[in-house]
């Protein structure tokens, strides 16, 4: 049946959730329902319509974990069953929602193509849409439609699959955190030289705390996508390279900082490929880099920087860190309301500290803490972060969100808790 779309009022969280294994194989194939779809709008509103639906061969998520505990990214994506039985959710991050923080939103409209995969329903479900009020921290809802599996308005054509190469194989994907790697600006030519640097990369994450000691939960892929020409677009340069995920520097007008908008291209990709977390291999030795929440992280491959800005940048797109940075140029005006609690896990603005890093401080630590002995070097609540020098605050003086340094105990805390979510190591559905 085609798409029903309508704007809704806000609804209220009505779901009964199944016990974790049996719930997930009552609801849902071990396959995907790929959503693509756009966000128009302004800095002032926004809106969301559904382009197209694809049926795609695998399932990689977290079969137990169905339902998200964290609440982080700017939108959420929730999924009931018949008798509004919340039966999945998950929420994402978008290169739109920074977009319409910067001065080119306040005086314009545009629309991007967005993508997210959720597992495939056996029956019909009703699929809804939310997004972050920023003024508020509160997801609010944009859209919902009913979307019937059966549909003959699914794509369920096969697109090309690529070669894939395994770095790391530990098990089975549901039970795994499957990290891809995908290039670009590598030619045919050069993907030797790809799967180099992803094994380099893959390497040196898992000398990483805290990723070190969690290696044996985590699969990792390299894809191979060539590009026509080397590189990639440097606008601010002049530069332009045809490539085959469109990325680039000087987004949002920033130098260093290296996206692309084009989901649909990335999704195609990996198709019929186990993934929960994509890094973008980018065949340059420029430093820069970018990362979303649940959506992708993007980096250079040979810049004397490019490990750090790969734990950084994955730091983002994995566990939902925050950047605990306030020195350098961003492009966004007013990125956190300085009246609500930032969602992220890694800065807070005081005003729900009980929900952050409190229980991690030492005895006595002030609140917020002198950057001083004894507290220089310890877990605290410092001035700075979140692109702001004053009135937010961050665990700790030095970390790799911030400056380069090793993640900090908070941050390790955050992706010890995402790894153990993705591999249904954490149980968060609730029996009736």
């Amino acid at each position: 049946m085609p798409f029903r779309l309508w704007m809704i009022v806000l609804l209220a969280f009505n779901g009964h959730l199944l016990p974790a294994q049996d719930g997930f194989d009552a609801w849902f194939e071990r396959k995907s329902l790929r959503i693509d779809f756009a966000l128009s709008g302004n800095n002032v509103r926004q809106s969301a319509a559904p382009e197209q639906l694809r049926e795609e061969p695998v399932w990689a998520g977290p079969v137990k974990n169905r339902i998200d505990p964290f609440e982080y990214g700017g939108y959420y994506v929730k999924v009931y069953a018949p008798g509004r039985q919340l039966i999945y959710s998950r929420g994402f991050n978008t290169l739109f929602e920074e977009w319409r923080t910067t001065d080119e939103a306040a005086v314009q409209s545009q629309s991007w193509t967005n993508s997210i995969s959720i597992p495939y329903p056996r029956q019909t479900v009703t699929v809804e849409l939310l997004a972050r009020e920023r003024s508020t921290n509160r997801f609010v809802p944009l859209l919902e439609w009913e979307v019937d599996p059966r549909s003959i308005a699914i794509d369920r054509s096969p697109l090309k699959s690529l070669k894939t190469v395994d770095i790391r194989q530990t098990g089975d994907p549901a039970g795994k955190v499957d990290l891809v790697f995908l290039p670009e600006g590598y030619t045919e030519a050069e993907m030797d030289k790809f799967d180099a640097d992803a094994r380099r990369f893959a390497d040196a994450l898992f000398r990483t705390p805290p990723y070190d000691r969690r290696q044996d939960d985590f699969n990792v892929r390299a894809v191979h996508l060539p590009s026509a020409e080397s590189g990639v677009d440097i606008s601010g340069e002049g530069i332009y390279r045809h490539t085959a995920l469109n990325a680039g520097f000087y987004t949002f007008g920033i130098d260093r900082y290296l996206t692309t908008r084009d989901m649909k291209s990335i999704r195609d990709a990996v198709w019929d490929v186990p993934c929960d977390a994509i890094f973008i291999l980018v065949n340059s030795g420029i430093y820069g880099g970018g990362g979303m929440y649940n959506f992708y992280a993007i980096g250079t491959a040979d810049n004397e920087r490019t490990i750090r800005v790969f734990v950084h940048e994955l730091g983002h797109s994995f566990a939902g860190l925050a950047d605990e940075y306030y020195e350098s140029e961003v492009a966004y005006n007013d990125f956190y309301s300085l009246d609500a609690e930032p969602w992220e896990p890694n800065i807070t603005t005081l005003v729900d500290f009980e929900s952050k890093w409190k229980d991690m401080l030492p005895a006595g630590t002030p609140v917020p803490t002198p950057l001083e002995a004894p507290h220089a070097d310890k877990v605290g609540v410092f001035e700075g972060g979140g692109y702001r020098a004053r009135d937010i605050y961050r665990p700790m003086n030095h970390c790799m969100m911030r400056d380069m340094a090793g993640l900090c105990p908070v941050c390790q805390r955050a992706i010890l808790k995402m790894i153990d979510f993705m591999t249904d190591k954490s149980g968060t559905d609730v029996s009736d």
